[in-house]
């Protein structure tokens, strides 16, 4: 049997706290690197990005977009746009500081929704699915088909289903394009529903 010198054998180098604060800066300057890259995306897309777009077009996993996210947060925290995430992904939006400069200078921006929509969006986005009939009885008075249109044309409202009822009247919905329009990720997010004296105060 041969004896074997353990002392003459290569022993394994571990990392120096130089080399293990060189990889802690080298993954941060790479999610800076991916937060850029996002930020980029989202300003050159027109509508919102989905994580999973996200992901495909960077070659990200689930974590490390998330980790990139948070840096491209921080970062627009000394700027004046802010992160937003809504039901159709995620976009860039000036923040809601500088909403009064922007009605001041750029007045014809804001659209005016009527007292009318307003009222026919609330019942429709609070107590979905309904019929046209439940929110003349919820408003108490007809509904326009005018205001039905617009609604539709938005692309915020869309029918799906019909209520077991006589006739069978076709149910209402909101949808992605409702969420987006309100800067919202999820239905549950809506704040609690306004009686409709204060919509007409809005309006």
């Amino acid at each position: 049997m041969v004896d074997i010198d353990d002392s003459k054998q290569p022993i394994e180098a571990k990392p120096t706290r130089a080399a293990a604060t060189a990889s802690i800066e080298e993954d941060h300057t790479s999610l800076e690197d991916v937060s850029k890259h996002i930020e980029v995306l989202l300003h050159a897309s027109e509508a919102p990005l989905t994580a999973h777009a996200l992901r495909k077009h960077l070659s990200l996993s689930t974590k490390e977009l998330k980790q990139a996210l948070e840096v491209l947060e921080r970062r627009l925290e000394t700027g004046v746009l802010n992160l937003h995430e809504t039901a159709s992904g995620y976009r860039l939006q000036i923040s809601d500081d500088y909403s009064g400069l922007i009605q001041q200078v750029f007045p014809q921006r804001q659209e005016r929704l009527s007292q009318a929509l307003l009222e026919t969006l609330s019942v429709i986005a609070y107590k979905q699915p309904v019929t046209r009939s439940d929110i003349e009885q919820v408003r108490g008075v007809t509904l326009s088909s005018n205001i039905l249109r617009q609604l539709f044309d938005k692309g915020w409202i869309i029918e799906k289903g019909f209520k077991e009822t006589l006739g069978r009247p076709a149910l209402l919905h909101t949808t992605a394009q409702f969420l987006d329009a309100f800067g919202l990720s999820h239905l549950d997010e809506l704040p609690p529903m306004p009686d409709l004296e204060t919509i007409r105060t809005l309006s």
